[in-house]
Formats: structure tokens, C-alpha cells, sequence
């Protein structure tokens, strides 16, 4: 397709047309991938804002130790083709594939390289602001917006509690999102990532059933 058409079709189509158009691909695709790397070719991604914070994700390098698969919008497509498969299992699908499109909104800004190593510490928390400012002009659903932003503020306590870090604060996640849903999109995450063999996944596995159990006792404690 032509420059100029892209143009055409960007200048017809506002903003609550692409939503529903990302919604249905987010919905109904096996791989929602492939539409939007599509959509990234034709220049949505650097030229519409709100959509110019998924570009920014292709700027955004990630460790590779990490992150084989490179930079954070290669891992966002890996996640949400992962969340695709598993979106039956949520109870929202909705928010949760929209959680999985945005998780690392916050890593563009976030991101610095510390003692030769890439980090992006507290994305998570920018995230959930930034997937407000993204979606409030795409949709007057403010219950569907604060599910999406609440998803992508939590999605990294699996670490956290995993590891029994400071960062983990299970008490205030469980006011705001279902444990199950929260570990589901914690599940693609880990599992978005390349070169990843049956052994890693097993262990990224593991890894959610942990913080599943080690989340419903701190739980039990905390009421007790």
C-alpha cells in the first residue's frame, strides 16, 4: 500500500473506528500479531497519537539475557499472541487482551542502562497511567479503562512476590484485580519472550503457580 494511501485512510478513519478495529483483531485473531505489525508498516504507530506510544515501544531495547527476542515491541507481539490463546481462560477477555497490547507502555520512558545493564524499573507504575492517557480517547468506558490500567499496574508482582521482593504488595493488588486474571497475564508475559524451550517454559510455569500460592497466603495472614 502507498504512502499516500495510508494517508487517505488515516485521514477517514477516527480514533473509535480503530479501536474497534484493534478490538476485533484483540478478540477474534489467533495471531493479533499480524495485524499489527501490519499497521506498524503502514505508519499508524508513528503518526496518530495515542498509537505513537505502541512506536515507541520499537525504540525501546530490553536486555537481551532477558529478552532475546530484542526490543519491547517484539515482546509486546510475542505476548499478545500468547494472550490470544489463552484468552478463553480469562474471565474478562476484553480487558485482559487490551492488558496484554499495553503491559509495557512504560518502558519507553522508563528505560536507562545502569551499570551496563538495561533496566526499566517502575514501569509498571508509569504503565497504568499511561494506558489511561491511551484508551480515554478511544473509548468513554471508564470501568473497561481502569481494568486495563489496574492489569498493566500488577502485571509484575510475579516477580516481586515470587522472590519475596520489597516491591511486592499482594494486599492492595487483590483490592484492585482477580489473582487469576493478574497471574494469567503474567503467564503471557513470560512466556512472550524467544528462544524459549519446553524447560523454561515449565519454569515460567512454576514460577505462576508460586506466586498464586505465596499471593493466597500472604493473603490468609493479612486477615488473620
Amino acid at each position: 500500500m502507498s504512502k499516500n494511501k495510508v494517508g487517505v485512510i488515516l485521514q477517514l478513519m477516527d480514533l473509535k473506528q480503530f479501536y474497534e478495529e484493534f478490538d476485533k483483531h484483540l478478540m477474534e485473531d489467533d495471531l493479533p500479531s499480524k495485524y499489527f505489525e501490519t499497521m506498524l508498516k503502514q505508519g499508524l504507530f508513528y503518526k496518530v497519537y495515542p498509537f505513537t506510544m505502541l512506536g515507541e515501544l520499537t525504540k525501546t531495547p530490553q536486555q537481551i539475557e532477558h529478552h532475546p527476542e530484542g526490543d519491547v515491541w517484539k515482546h509486546t507481539m510475542l505476548v499478545v499472541d500468547k494472550a490470544a490463546k489463552h484468552r478463553i481462560e480469562s474471565g474478562n477477555p476484553r480487558i485482559f487482551m487490551w492488558a496484554a497490547l499495553l503491559h509495557d507502555l512504560g518502558k519507553p520512558q522508563t528505560t536507562k542502562t545502569r551499570k551496563g545493564k538495561i533496566t526499566s524499573y517502575d514501569h509498571d507504575k508509569l504503565g497504568e497511567k499511561l494506558a489511561v492517557k491511551f484508551l480515554t480517547p478511544l473509548t468513554e468506558d471508564k470501568s473497561f479503562i481502569d481494568g486495563v490500567a489496574k492489569m498493566v499496574r500488577w502485571h509484575m508482582q510475579t516477580l516481586f512476590v515470587v522472590k519475596d521482593m520489597a516491591f511486592a504488595d499482594v494486599s492492595t493488588m487483590l483490592q484492585q484485580v482477580k489473582l487469576e486474571e493478574i497471574a494469567l497475564l503474567s503467564l503471557c508475559d513470560r512466556l512472550g519472550r524467544g528462544k524459549m524451550t519446553e524447560e523454561k517454559e515449565a519454569h515460567e510455569r512454576g514460577n505462576i503457580e508460586k506466586f498464586i500460592q505465596k499471593s493466597i497466603e500472604k493473603s490468609n495472614k493479612a486477615v488473620k
